[in-house]
């Protein structure tokens, strides 16, 4: 059956296909701020994207187009910049190799494409020379430039935000500065006071500067996969303002359709609750290895929800996820390589092709296992637990006897392994035998044993 997913500005489940003769399915996902650590609720959207990402793999083999930025420049990565007296690029690029580091660990496959905004501020100056040639974009007295939503009737249609709720929006930004409320920045004067050494020269008649947020996306998507793209994803936190701007300036400026389907995953939760440093319930993956916990059994949690209802997350659920996967591990183990394929884990495909329905997929997989092995072929098995990115094997085993703190330090090795940090992988091996453990590495996996004394 053909992957369905909901619609999130028609309000509809659609098939998903692609549009152009060359049947290449155009895909982009908002990725990261590169400032930080990315916590546990970007990476549920990431895991997320990435299960769609490996069944659109089996649909169109070879014919897959996945676009993901990095956002390299805005206000809290300029802070950094001054307040570490370090060059933009030396702030980001610590932080992107870090997210790298955990899109690894988490058995995410790597974008096709990976743009960062710093590297197209020359697109996004042209498309903004456009709008504003147009006349949906004005420069303002400061030398920034904005978009004039009114300029574009069909603003709203995706959030559903009404004028009144867009004037509270935006009521508190830049008023001095706009025609209207609620218009929006493309290009962001520079102040030298808050802006320190970030600027490039700006669109014909503005200031030098920096290009705003929304900006970046519609320029690097026009780029990189064309004026109409399949499918446009991201958290649900993006869909306003964000995700409504880019539509905004995107068909303004190239007068057709920007994208054909939007899909949200919703906000994760931690303890019932939104997760804040001040309530002790932020985590980032690196918190979770520390304590003990697999990255593998944090996807795990992390994939347990479907992805546009909300997901609470514990680390209760972290516990029940290592289980999980400790009895897929042993089923996997049970099976024959040889035996023939019988289609036992046709209900879990059907769940992950309507609406990428996570839940029921495993909940489909779990009654094959409960049934027992007969039967069933270890390539199919391995087959459906790869589209999940699911890999209980080795890491899994015998986890009940391996300290946390060797297990953490495991993991780190591992991704430092697969990130081809070769010295960083045996300096954390030579922990490991300091602390008494072996650690023999697989083709998808490793094994942990203890030293013999």
């Amino acid at each position: 059956m053909p992957i369905k997913l909901f619609d999130s500005l028609t309000r509809q489940m659609r098939e998903l296909g692609p549009a152009q003769p060359d049947g290449v399915f155009r895909f982009y996902n908002c990725g990261p701020t590169v400032y930080g650590p990315t916590h546990i609720g970007n990476f549920r959207t990431f895991v997320v994207n990435d299960i769609l990402r490996r069944l659109l793999d089996i649909d169109l083999p070879g014919k897959v187009k996945h676009v993901r930025n990095l956002t390299d420049v805005d206000d809290r990565t300029i802070a950094q910049v001054k307040r570490e007296q370090l060059p933009l690029a030396a702030i980001t690029r610590k932080w992107t190799e870090l997210f790298h580091a955990d899109c690894v660990s988490l058995n995410c496959l790597p974008p096709h494409v990976e743009p960062t905004a710093t590297g197209h501020i020359h697109e996004q100056v042209h498309m903004i020379d456009v709008l504003m040639q147009k006349g949906n974009a004005y420069r303002a007295p400061d030398g920034s430039v904005y978009f004039r939503i009114t300029t574009f009737p069909e603003y709203g249609a995706l959030s559903r935000i009404k004028e009144r709720e867009l004037k509270v929006t935006n009521s508190v930004f830049d008023a001095d500065h706009k025609d209207e409320v609620g218009d929006f920045a493309l290009w962001k004067a520079y102040k030298p006071e808050e802006d320190g050494s970030v600027k490039w020269p700006g669109p014909a008649g503005a200031s030098e500067g920096r290009p705003g947020w929304h900006i970046e996306c519609s320029a690097m998507i026009k780029k990189h996969l064309g004026d109409t793209i399949d499918l446009h994803t991201g958290g649900v936190d993006l869909l306003f303002p964000h995700h409504e701007n880019e539509i905004a300036q995107s068909q303004c400026c190239n007068a057709t359709t920007f994208a054909r389907h939007w899909f949200h995953t919703e906000h994760l939760l931690v303890d019932g609750t939104t997760m804040s440093r001040s309530k002790g319930n932020y985590y980032t993956l690196g918190d979770l290895v520390a304590r003990g916990h697999s990255p593998m059994t944090v996807r795990y949690a992390l994939l347990t929800g479907h992805p546009r209802k909300q997901l609470n997350f514990t680390l209760d659920s972290l516990r029940a996820a290592e289980s999980a996967l400790n009895t897929l591990h042993g089923f996997g183990q049970s099976l024959e390589h040889a035996a023939a394929r019988t289609g036992a884990f046709a209900a879990a495909w059907d769940a992950l092709r309507d609406d990428l329905n996570v839940p029921a997929a495993l909940g489909a997989i779990f009654t094959v296992v409960n049934r027992g092995p007969h039967g069933v072929a270890r390539a199919e098995f391995e087959e459906v637990l790869g589209v999940l990115g699911l890999v209980p094997a080795a890491r899994s085993a015998g986890a009940a006897q391996v300290p946390p703190a060797v297990a953490a330090l495991a993991e780190r090795r591992w991704s430092a392994k697969r990130a081809r940090d070769f010295k960083g992988a045996d300096l954390l091996r030579a922990e490991l035998a300091a602390a008494g453990w072996s650690m023999l590495d697989g083709k998808d996996g490793y094994r942990l044993e203890p030293l013999k004394k």
